[in-house]
């Protein structure tokens, strides 16, 4: 049974799905005014392995994941600037353009990443109909009031919220900054925003022209799509508070029960111990470590490295190590390709059983490819194991069945390219920057790189 970590209840629950063999699911997709950053991308490489292994265990999903590309504010409360206008005046272009850029951008990321998408994408601005349906619902139940800037929730009408942050309606914070003092209480949230007549993303609504709020996009999406009652919700860890806590509220006050059994939450990306920052500029995208000659695939084998439940520190020293780590384990799967002996049918049953045994744990991954490394290092060459390896790729998604020897660059290193780099290592160890220097750009020169780690090197075309 797979067994999740459930934000809502703060324990391990055992996944049953409540349409039979069919996992519904929705997953917060980005808001398309910028670059996604590595940040970014863990919720998406977490998504990915978690639908991995509910199809790994049988099951089939029923997937949801938006594209916000209505502008929310730049604070997740109800102020601040509108993300969207504010990316389309600093380049010139309008929000609809700015959208359908970043959007493109954001897919072509995951598909570097071999992210399984799930089967509905969902983009916000073809969902205001239904959003203002929403809101109606609310306001019928009595849920909702008007003031000046827009139409509000009213948190105090719902008992259990805070449940899923542990805030309490008494505890507002110290040194909370609220810039609309009309709202009956500082929870309480936008439904639906009233714009000037400047304003570019606008529509018409009972109450009034303007634009969604942005937690009422996800509870319209997930509503029309999965219905009133869906197995997993999935996002950062940075949504839980505000975003996640808001569609809880709208969810089971539009209904009338809980909608969402499970609530699952990834963690940050450290750089260097710290946040990341733009003032730190150390904020990082795909397209940037390929440049700097690591694969995308490294990044994703990088974060399967740590349980999405725990932060997770990145460095280029790690970045290299996850490279290497990565082309070594594509050098032991080729390995057995071409193996001819045959382990028995008790060692493979014994290799699944543990690798189901982790995966199933809340996504063990770490311990998962501690299981294949031991596997392919321990056994005789054997296909029995490259197909076993090939097998539990199948959660992992580093496209371990498409490697070809003749196409790996990293098996075929010439000799007089070797040699350079063992004398640019030794040249390292004696401390003689300046001789390790040279080799290394003349290894660069001629079309190779050096991916040091704490332990060696490795050299890739």
């Amino acid at each position: 049974m797979i067994k999740l970590y459930n934000t809502l209840t703060k324990r391990n629950e055992e996944l049953i799905p409540i349409n039979g063999n069919i996992v519904k699911m929705y997953t917060c997709g980005p808001t398309v005014y910028y670059l996604p950053h590595i940040g970014n991308m863990r919720a998406y490489i977490f998504m990915d392995t978690l639908r991995r292994v509910i199809k790994y265990n049988g099951y089939e999903i029923d997937g949801v994941m938006n594209i916000t590309d209505v502008g929310h504010l730049t604070s997740d409360a109800d102020d601040g600037e509108d993300k969207m206008e504010k990316s389309a005046k600093r380049e010139n272009k309008t929000p609809y353009e700015i959208a359908e850029y970043y959007t493109n951008i954001f897919f072509k990321d995951l598909e570097m990443l071999n992210i399984d998408i799930p089967e509905h994408i969902t983009k916000a601005t073809e969902y205001i109909p239904q959003m203002i349906e929403f809101i109606k619902k609310l306001e019928a139940k009595g849920y909702t009031y008007i003031i000046d800037d827009g139409v509000y929730f009213d948190v105090s009408k719902f008992q259990n919220y805070g449940q899923l942050s542990n805030k309490s309606l008494e505890d507002v914070g110290i040194g909370r900054v609220e810039e609309n003092t009309s709202k009956k209480h500082p929870f309480d949230f936008a439904l639906w925003k009233f714009v000037p007549e400047s304003h570019i993303m606008k529509w018409d609504s009972p109450w009034g022209v303007g634009c969604p709020g942005w937690h009422i996009e996800c509870s319209a999406m997930s509503g029309d799509i999965l219905g009133d009652h869906f197995d997993i919700h999935t996002g950062g860890i940075d949504h839980l508070p505000i975003h996640h806590e808001n569609e809880i509220a709208q969810n089971d006050c539009a209904f009338g029960h809980k909608v969402v059994e499970m609530w699952l939450h990834n963690e940050f990306v450290l750089v260097d111990g710290g946040k990341m920052s733009k003032s730190l500029n150390n904020i990082y995208t795909l397209t940037q470590l390929k440049e700097m000659g690591y694969e995308p695939l490294a990044y994703k084998f990088f974060c399967l490295n740590t349980n999405y439940t725990k932060k997770i520190n990145f460095t280029f020293d790690a970045i290299k190590s996850a490279q290497i780590s990565l082309n070594n384990l594509r050098k032991l799967v080729l390995e057995h390709k071409n193996g001819n002996y045959k382990i028995s049918s008790e060692k493979i049953t014994n290799y699944k059983s543990k690798f189901l045994e982790a995966i199933n744990d809340n996504l063990n991954t770490p311990l998962a490819i501690g299981i294949l490394f031991d596997m392919l290092k321990s056994e005789e060459k054997s296909i029995d194991v490259y197909n076993l390896a090939i097998d539990f790729d199948r959660v992992f998604g580093l496209k371990l069945s498409e490697i070809q020897q003749e196409k790996n660059t990293f098996i075929d290193i010439p000799d007089d390219i070797l040699e350079m780099a063992k004398q640019r290592w030794n040249a390292k160890l004696n401390k003689d920057w300046k001789t390790a220097d040279l080799l290394r750009d003349e290894i660069v020169k001629k079309g190779y790189k050096i991916l040091d780690s704490k332990d060696g090197y490795e050299v890739v075309k």
